[in-house]
């Protein structure tokens, strides 16, 4: 029977490259044959010029082989109670209940999980460059637990003499044992990885208590400004306050609000409704307009290709499109109806988590502007499209310290 194997996946690897080959064995032959067309389509790089329909069917086929050879569990699969939805209709404050499955799933201190198996990074890495909306969404999904002993690096004598900057210190990711076969370490995910809105209700019930005024359902923020509380230290009052500066610190503020005037709306209509109560249903739809932001319209915006624009309103509305959806809401399953609405969820096999590989692609570097511009909307603007200057800000100042 090995051998039998061994012949039919012998040409598959001709076409393919080596990197490939030991999941490729693993395969059905319908997915070999799958991933031989999306490799192929891969190789020409023309994936993102097919005809939109043609495109979802690429995207499908990917996201159907990422789903059955690239999702890996980390630790040992917890044997959770199964637990009754309706007991817990709201987001609970560390991530748990969310997956009627698996109650644990996503809360936070839960393993992230792997796209692959680790291997020895030997190669430089680049990492991407994104704007204040995608490190918003970093606060609310990711962030791994720290080791307690700081680590430092030196640069070299030639560097040194030519960089202010002597030596760094940090705090490396802490490596905890899985009791995992496979997969031996593994970093544990401090944030909770749910579209929960974390970034401003916290990732446990110590900061959701600092950040809610237990009255009317709402959020803290300054009725001066409407900017962000700020404590007797000077730290904001937000529901994650790492690495922040003004970019994020504004859009806590915004969402803050949006989830303010969501209670104010509920409570006109519904009187009858708690404090308690007011703030679970706020924030259910403010972690969802959150979601749909990022879903259907940034992402559709930093890719901008009409394929990605219908693969992405598909994953929200489905086949069957907007119009549809919000007359007889979902109808179908994932493809028919969008993933939005499905009635059980669909991990395949592993618990729910954000993946290292994930990570990997939202790890920032610090190349921000040396400073922001403030400028003057309500006049027309000059010449040159811009609205005149009011004032440069040095971005060291709009940075707060945590």
């Amino acid at each position: 029977m090995a051998s039998i194997r061994a012949l039919i996946t012998e040409p598959f690897h001709r076409f393919i490259h080596n990197d490939f080959h030991e999941t490729v064995a693993k395969m059905t032959l319908v997915d070999r044959l799958l991933f031989l067309i999306i490799h192929f389509i891969d190789k020409l790089g023309i994936w993102h010029r097919l005809p939109v329909f043609l495109g979802l069917i690429y995207l499908a086929i990917r996201r159907h082989l990422h789903e059955e050879y690239n999702l890996f569990n980390v630790g040992r699969s917890p044997v959770g109670v199964r637990f009754n939805p309706m007991d817990y209709p709201y987001r609970t404050a560390d991530g748990k209940y969310n997956d009627p499955f698996n109650e644990g799933a996503g809360s936070e201190g839960t393993f992230f999980g792997r796209n692959v198996l680790p291997v020895d990074q030997k190669k430089e890495q680049f990492n991407m460059i994104a704007a204040s909306w995608i490190q918003f969404m970093i606060h609310d999904w990711i962030d791994h637990l720290e080791d307690t002993k700081q680590i430092e690096l030196t640069a070299p004598r030639e560097v040194a003499n030519q960089c202010p900057l002597k030596s760094f210190k940090f705090y490396k990711t802490k490596e905890v044992p899985t009791d995992f076969y496979e997969i031996k370490e593994g970093g544990l995910n401090i944030r909770t990885p749910w579209w929960d809105g974390s970034a401003i209700y916290g990732s446990n019930a110590e900061r959701l208590q600092k950040v809610r005024t237990l009255k009317d359902g709402k959020l803290k923020i300054d009725s001066n400004n409407d900017l962000l509380l700020h404590d007797q230290d000077g730290t904001p009052v937000s529901g994650d306050v790492r690495n922040g500066w003004a970019g994020i610190s504004t859009l806590q503020a915004l969402f803050i609000k949006e989830h303010n005037a969501v209670c104010d709306t509920l409570k006109k209509e519904y009187r009858d409704l708690d404090d308690e109560e007011l703030y679970h249903r706020a924030r259910l739809v403010t972690s969802a307009v959150i979601a749909k932001v990022h879903t259907i319209d940034w992402t559709v915006e930093l890719l901008k290709t009409d394929t990605l624009r219908a693969a992405m309103r598909t994953n929200w509305y489905g086949l069957l499109g907007k119009k549809f959806k919000d007359t007889f809401g979902h109808v179908g399953g994932a493809i028919l109806g969008g993933l939005v609405g499905l009635k059980k969820p669909n991990n395949h096999g592993v618990p729910y988590s954000l993946t290292e590989e994930f990570v990997s692609v939202y790890r920032m570097h610090s190349l921000l502007p040396e400073h922001l511009d403030l400028r003057d909307i309500s006049v027309t603007p000059g010449p040159n499209k811009s609205p005149p200057l009011i004032e440069k800000y040095d971005l060291l100042i709009l940075k707060h310290q945590n």
